[in-house]
Parts: C-alpha cells; structure tokens; sequence
C-alpha cells in the first residue's frame, strides 16, 4: 500500500486514529485548492501593480484603519491589519498543525520525524549559504532567511495536480518538510526579526498564555471564550518588540489534543478544522494581494537591489534541492536514517524541488527583513521568480516520477 500514513503503530483508539486520518486528507485537500486560490491572487497583485491604476494598488493598502476601545484608539494601515493581525489566524493555524503533528502525525515519532528534520535544516542552510554569496553586505545580509521557507499550499498544490500515482509516503514526507520549514521561519523571526526587546510586553503576553491555560483547566469549550486571551498574548508581543503574529503559534502550540468526551473531536482538531478553511481561501489570498505587488516597470533593481532578486531566485531553485536531497543522502549514506518505504531517490528529488516553492512565509520575512522598498520589492520579485521555477521542474520531474510509478502497474 502507498498510502502509509504517520504513527501508524502508535497506541490510539480507532475513533481517535479515524478522526486523525480526516483531519489529515481535510488538510491536503484545502491546502492543494487554495494553492490554486494564492497563484490567482499574486498574478492580480502584479497586474494591478503594474497597470494604469498602479497608484489606487498602494493607496488602497496605506488606508488607515483604527480600532476604538473607550477614549483609546489605535490607527494603523490596512497594510497592518492584514500583515500583523490577520495574519496572526495563518500562525494559529501553522501552530495547531504543529501540535496536531507532535502528537500523531509525522512528527509523532522520533525515528519517523528525524530524516525530514534533517533535509529541512539542509533545506535552510544552503539556501540561506547562497543567499549571503550574493549579498554579503550589511545593507542586504538581513533578507538570508527569506528563502529558507516552504508554502505548504503551493507546494501540495503542485503534487495534487501529478495524481495519485505519487506514493503515500512521498506526501507525507514533504508535509513534514514543509511543517518544519514552518517551525524553523517561525524561530527565525522570534530570534533574528525582533529588536527593542521590552520585558513589561513579555510579561502581559505570559498572563494571557496563563489565563488561556486556566480557562482551559475550568472547562471553557467555546472558541470564542479565548478571543479576549488571544488578543492579551497578540498586544503583549507587540509591545515586546516580538512579531504580533507569533501569539498565533504560542496559542496553537497549547491547544488540547484530547476531548473530555470520546465522541466530540479533540478541541485542536475541530477549531483548525473550522479555521483552516478561512486562512487557506481569504487570509492568504488577501495577504498575497497585498504583497505581492511588485512594480516590474520601475527600474529600480539597480545599486544591488538585482543581487537580492538573484540570490533570493538561485536559492531557492537550486540551493533548496541541493540542500534537501544532499542532507537527505548524507543522513542516509552514513546510517543513521533510511528512506520510507516506496520512497525511492526520484520522489526526494521531486520532495527537494518543490521545497523551492517559497511564497507565503517568505514575503513574510521580506517584509521583515527590508525597510527599503526598492529592497522589499526585489526580494518579493526574487521569490515569485525562484518559485515559478521550482513548479515548472517540480511539474517536469513529477510527470516522468508519476510515469515511471504507473509503469509497473500497466504492465
């Protein structure tokens, strides 16, 4: 059978291991179509960008938007709304997804989760080497985590479009690829992406992380009831200096993986299963159309701006797969690790270039990196143009991979 799927041999009931197989093919299925739903929104961002009504592109965006609690108000542009608050829903989302696989997917198990943790950090590491190569001074240095990241989305897309005869174990092994690409951005960001650092924010974000965790011990099932929580850890890291966004994972992080009652989904299942949907075809497509708008017409990639395009590009065409397959092989050649059954040397090269696919997570860090637009919209081109890439070889290795899998069977 293909269709092997993580923590098999794990000590669950059958409702639990049932629930956590739908869960699962719920996942890849929304994260295969809102591939589709990203692609459409980035193509109209560049469009709209770079047509007549360029200007009404960045006006719509620097629309302040303020929020009134009381006598308090906090203005900030729908730029910020989208990339620091809804965004935070995207995290929470990669952070249930992060639980949900520790306790029974792919990361599960130790001797299962190993080998693709390895060919993650391969995956980091080179790309981030190639990076530096091109733009080793200090004005261009900061933007050498922006190719490190997978989009989940694309990526799945991409292999839902080469069919079934792609083994189990080959999505499986990219899903948790991709995963831990995620957990690697988001350590990324907390560590290298913040500045001005105020403990007073630390301490308000840890008193809503507690009382989240107290309403959880008192019995609170409500969604909802975590919304004034949530919103304590959000404003805490934001006075901290920390990424806003990051509350979203803290909270995924802590979210129950067991029910009180066998017959109720546990709460980290049945929320992501509610929320996942709303991410996958509005959040991102919104976050796509307000980032990756890039003015092709400007000529600005100039001064050094053309090497944090090409870098951003080569690393991840090149240096993900280079980074994915050889740290694959390494831990392989020298023992320590082997390949999944039905997993064969083609599905990691075509695991390797589809980790190229970098979209969502690494305009993220742009904006991050970069305070210059000029810089900003060069990376943001770098990374459209590096993953175009990667899905054009994905696309070509993938069809020949998928032939020669029918192959055998049409014999």
């Amino acid at each position: 059978m293909n269709d092997q799927l993580p923590g098999r041999h794990l000590a669950k009931s059958p409702l639990f291991v049932a629930r956590a197989l739908s869960t699962l093919r719920h996942f890849l299925h929304v994260e295969a179509v809102s591939g589709v739903v990203l692609l459409l929104a980035a193509a109209a961002a560049l469009l709209w960008a770079n047509s007549s009504f360029a200007h009404s592109y960045h006006e719509a965006w620097n629309l302040p938007v303020s929020l009134h609690l009381g006598g308090f108000a906090f203005v900030r542009p729908l730029h910020f709304w989208i990339n620091d608050a809804l965004m935070t829903i995207f995290f929470l989302v990669v952070g249930m997804e992060i639980r949900r696989q520790i306790h029974e997917g792919a990361l599960s198990r130790f001797d299962q989760a190993i080998l693709p943790v390895l060919a993650a950090v391969g995956g980091v590491v080179v790309p981030a080497l190639i990076y530096l190569s091109f733009n080793a001074v200090t004005e261009r240095s900061q933007g050498w985590a922006i190719p490190t990241a997978t989009d989940i989305a694309f990526a799945v897309g991409v292999l839902a479009l080469l069919g079934r005869s792609i083994p189990g174990n080959v999505r499986v092994f990219l899903l948790a690829l991709a995963i831990i690409d995620d957990i690697i951005a988001v350590l990324i960001i907390a560590l290298f992406y913040s500045s001005g650092l105020d403990p007073h924010g630390f301490v308000v974000a840890s008193f809503g992380v507690l009382m989240a965790l107290g309403m959880q011990r008192l019995g609170f099932v409500s969604a909802f009831a975590y919304v004034l929580p949530a919103f304590i850890v959000w404003a805490g890291l934001l006075m901290a200096g920390v990424h806003p966004t990051l509350a979203g994972v803290v909270l995924g992080l802590i979210t129950p993986v067991r029910s009180a009652q066998p017959e109720i989904a546990p709460p980290v299942i049945r929320v992501e299963a509610a929320l996942h949907p709303w991410v996958a075809y509005a959040i991102m497509p919104l976050f796509a159309l307000a980032n990756a708008g890039v003015d092709l017409r400007s000529g600005e990639f100039i001064g050094g701006a053309q090497f944090v395009t090409l870098g951003i590009g080569l690393a991840l065409c090149a240096g993900k797969p280079i980074g994915v397959i050889g740290a694959t092989w390494l831990a392989v050649r020298l023992g320590g690790c082997r390949l999944a059954p039905d997993v064969t040397w083609a599905g990691i090269g075509l695991i390797g270039l589809l980790a190229g696919i970098g979209f969502t997570m690494s305009i993220f860090i742009a904006m991050l990196a970069f305070t210059d637009e000029r810089l900003q919209d060069a990376a943001k081109f770098g990374v459209l143009l590096g993953s175009l890439i990667s899905v054009t070889l994905g696309l070509g290795w993938g069809a020949e991979y998928a032939q020669r899998q029918r192959a055998p069977g049409d014999c």
